[in-house]
């Protein structure tokens, strides 16, 4: 009896300790997983000569994550209803923690690859019961809301700190770092979470694995078919095969969901106009904002030459304009309605992303990356809390969760069908430059640079050929993006339609991932 009252109390979380450290476990663990997102970014030229990636193939390093962790996101909130959420929450960070471990051994790009799949699973997993614990450890009222705000801040700032952090340790460690910085973060967490974190009463359910596998290899089977079409072209038997499998996949997948008793996406969610317009929007604008985080980090480590860290430093801007504008949104809310908000932020986004296919190899700083990121950042600013807001409201108490998590999986989702895209536009473009620019380079190359040519079937990085290339490729894949931007713009003018009153009484705490 004694031993297993002792079993029982070390189960227990200590309370008395004081909710910060229970609030702190919670908040780093979202912060480890949001700025992964970006801490890779900035290592993306590393990891490409180390490991000998294309520009095309290259984009897996992000798509790899992003389409795990979107994809499962809402099943890995269910686990945590049905197994228990500090469980859950444990597995899942200890998983993300071995997946960061593997990725920073990678010798070859096929271990890295399956290192930041892993990671995503672990992202879906830990997640979303990061985000349930708050209202598992915290009463609801003033104690909840300033959790929810401190988690949100984290969540926010996340992306910024992932591109200092990953600047910061590629320069001055190696980018095998970036990785590696997970490890004992993950470890901390494991260890303090059954001491401070209140378990979770486990509900009734079943886990929809039909559709959580169906709808995530249905978007790898289209976001291959694109990258794919990007190196061996439209009319390959396999790029073919990979659109008509992902096609019928997400098919299977809306059948699934209309016949489960308990779906991963309750679709009845997209009944209401309102919400659909919200989620497309940032399905459209995510792809874009991929775009940005993948492709501009390429141009300031080519053509302009920036160190990592500089490279970091130069995105901060970006960060600044989103979070001056989120705040400016969230405080007029009440007295303009979102729709203003909406449609003006599309409308900046647009703009800052046409900007962008202007950039050529003698673009500087100020006019090929400050400027239209800093307008492209205003606009998101203004975008993202109205489309958090409305994607609640009126929703069900019990379905706020799915309802915040779909919007999380849009943007992730978004963001890997925006980027496979772009690829596509971006080597087709890429590919027709570099065949212009082999004749005089061949004549003016160095014997170094020859060498490197024959060895690589590539321009050595920082030759006028290479700048060429790239930035060729980069300002027409923005087309695409100014373009999907657009039809956000025209979303939020003609199908958007609410008030402010109608966001009365919505939710609170909904973080972006």
């Amino acid at each position: 009896m004694a031993i297993s009252d002792t079993l029982h109390k070390q189960s227990q979380p200590q309370q008395g300790r004081g909710k910060g450290i229970t609030l702190t476990v919670i908040a780093a663990t979202q912060l480890m997983v949001v700025l992964d997102a970006t801490i890779v970014n900035i290592a993306l030229p590393h990891i490409q000569d180390a490991l000998k990636f294309s520009t095309t193939d290259l984009s897996w390093v992000i798509n790899a994550y992003t389409l795990t962790f979107g994809g499962l996101l809402l099943l890995g909130g269910r686990a945590g209803d049905i197994l228990g959420r500090r469980r859950v929450f444990i597995f899942g960070t200890l998983l993300f923690g071995l997946a960061s471990l593997l990725g920073g051994f990678a010798q070859d790009s096929g271990l890295l690859l399956a290192a930041r799949a892993l990671q995503g699973i672990g992202g879906a997993i830990c997640s979303p019961t990061a985000f349930a614990l708050i209202a598992t450890n915290f009463e609801e009222g003033p104690e909840r809301n300033k959790a929810f705000g401190v988690f949100s801040a984290v969540a926010g700032s996340g992306a910024a700190i992932g591109l200092l952090a990953g600047g910061l340790l590629t320069e001055y460690l190696n980018w095998r770092w970036v990785f590696f910085v997970n490890v004992p973060i993950a470890i901390l967490i494991a260890v303090a979470a059954p001491r401070y974190i209140t378990e979770s009463p486990r509900v009734a359910g079943k886990f929809d694995l039909p559709g959580a596998m169906t709808s995530t290899l249905g978007l790898v089977g289209l976001v291959y078919g694109f990258i794919r079409a990007a190196s061996d072209g439209w009319s390959d038997p396999v790029t073919i095969g990979s659109f008509v499998g992902g096609v019928i996949l997400i098919a299977a997948f809306i059948v699934i969901e209309t016949r489960t008793a308990q779906p991963i996406t309750p679709l009845h969610l997209f009944a209401d106009r309102n919400r659909t317009g919200s989620l497309v929007m940032m399905l459209c604008i995510a792809a874009a904002m991929f775009g940005i985080f993948f492709y501009v980090v390429l141009f300031v480590q080519g053509p302009l030459g920036y160190s990592p860290l500089k490279a970091g430093v130069s995105f901060l801007p970006i960060s600044v304009a989103i979070i001056i504008t989120a705040q400016l949104a969230s405080q007029l809310q009440a007295k303009y309605g979102p729709k203003p908000f909406m449609a003006g932020g599309a409308f900046l986004v647009t703009v800052g992303l046409a900007w962008l296919t202007q950039m050529n190899k003698d673009s500087g700083y100020l006019d090929g990356v400050f400027g239209p990121t800093v307008v492209f950042g205003l606009g998101m600013g203004m975008i993202f809390v109205p489309v958090m807001l409305i994607t609640v409201s009126g929703v069900a108490g019990e379905e706020t969760g799915a309802a915040s998590g779909l919007l999380n999986s849009m943007q992730q989702i978004g963001g890997s069908l925006g980027l496979s895209i772009l690829t596509t536009v971006f080597a087709t473009y890429a590919k027709d430059e570099a065949a212009v620019q082999v004749p005089n380079f061949l004549k003016t190359a160095t014997p170094e640079q020859l060498a490197y040519f024959k060895e690589n079937q590539n321009f050595p990085q920082g030759t006028d050929a290479a700048n060429m290339v790239l930035t060729q490729g980069i300002s027409h894949g923005f087309i695409v993006g100014a373009a999907l931007a657009g039809v956000a713009f025209l979303v939020a003018v003609f199908a958007i339609k609410a008030k402010a009153s109608d966001l009365q009484g919505s939710a609170s705490g909904v973080a972006m991932h």
